[in-house]
């Protein structure tokens, strides 16, 4: 399974501009060692616990398929639990692949059709809580907010799961969508742990290709299924090959962002865009403050001033 993890020249940014390799671990022996540090992480977290396994909610993509397959390496095949929750057409044969992947992985699998449970959330709550101002005025921020909605039904049927087994659940986040704020607070953005969330969109691809997933899966555009045509790369401006190098130096590197696109070959104003997108997403990252009586609380360190998702 050959698989270019680094910039190649064929994953460009929306302005056309590549950038360089970032300083990722991508090399075999680090990447064991990755593996064996999550694997035992995960072990660890649900001894500690006293879980009775973890639960995967899988969408086909590489950031589910490789926590399913870590947890499998942690806990065993029988106490993993595999949800597929689609809510689109465009999703059921990404639903098909992660069926496939738990088959393979020998774990139960469950498929659960949540549209039903989106149209009416729509139908009741949606409607009455709609402004004057919605509507077809603001398609953009409309996908947007059913967006997030559909993530903590995903999120909601997922914990549902595990409080019935005696589960946890396990975040399949990277670090990249943690550091830009995208992923939807309590929805995939809630997890009792994130096995992956120390790693880079580029070294989760590295990764995934060490431990054997299959290239079919690798290879695949990233979404986070917001609706029938969301893309990551649309949303974000750029692929994370361009943009995790210019994360690591602003967040890793604390670089300000003129310093840190010098050498990126990257477009200054995306670069502002990615480096706002993770300053007003701070709160995301946060433990939710409270207003410190007797220093009682926790800090309260930069909520951003956006409207949180």
């Amino acid at each position: 399974m050959k698989y270019d993890v680094g910039t190649d020249g064929k994953k460009r940014a929306a302005t056309g501009n590549t950038a360089n390799a970032g300083p990722f671990v991508t090399s075999g022996t680090k990447l064991e060692a990755i593996r064996e540090q999550i694997v035992a992480d995960v072990r660890a977290t649900v001894d500690d616990a006293g879980a009775d396994g973890v639960v995967v909610a899988m969408s086909g993509g590489i950031d589910s398929t490789l926590t399913a397959a870590l947890a499998v390496e942690a806990v065993g095949s029988d106490r993993v639990l595999g949800l597929g929750l689609p809510c689109h057409k465009t999703e059921l044969a990404h639903v098909d692949d992660a069926r496939t992947i738990a088959d393979g992985l020998g774990i139960e699998f469950e498929e659960i059709l949540l549209r039903p449970l989106l149209e009416a959330f729509k139908g009741t709550v949606g409607n009455e809580l709609e402004s004057p101002a919605d509507g077809d005025d603001r398609p953009n921020e409309r996908n947007h907010e059913i967006g997030n909605v559909t993530a903590r039904l995903r999120m909601a049927t997922t914990y549902y799961a595990a409080n019935g087994q005696s589960r946890l659940v396990l975040g399949t986040a990277n670090r990249s969508e943690r550091l830009l704020g995208y992923v939807t607070k309590y929805g995939d953005g809630a997890a009792d742990m994130y096995p992956i969330g120390d790693l880079y969109k580029t070294e989760v691809r590295a990764l995934a290709k060490h431990v054997g997933i299959p290239r079919r899966i690798i290879g695949k555009e990233p979404t986070a299924g917001f609706w029938a045509t969301q893309t990551d790369a649309g949303e974000l401006g750029a692929r994370y090959d361009v943009i995790d190098p210019l994360l690591s130096r602003l967040v890793d590197d604390g670089l300000p962002v003129d310093d840190a696109v010098d050498d990126l070959r990257f477009d200054r104003e995306t670069a502002r865009d990615i480096e706002r997108r993770h300053a007003a997403s701070t709160h995301k990252r946060n433990t939710p403050p409270t207003p410190g009586i007797d220093g009682r609380g926790d800090s309260r360190s930069g909520n951003g001033s956006e409207a949180h998702e």
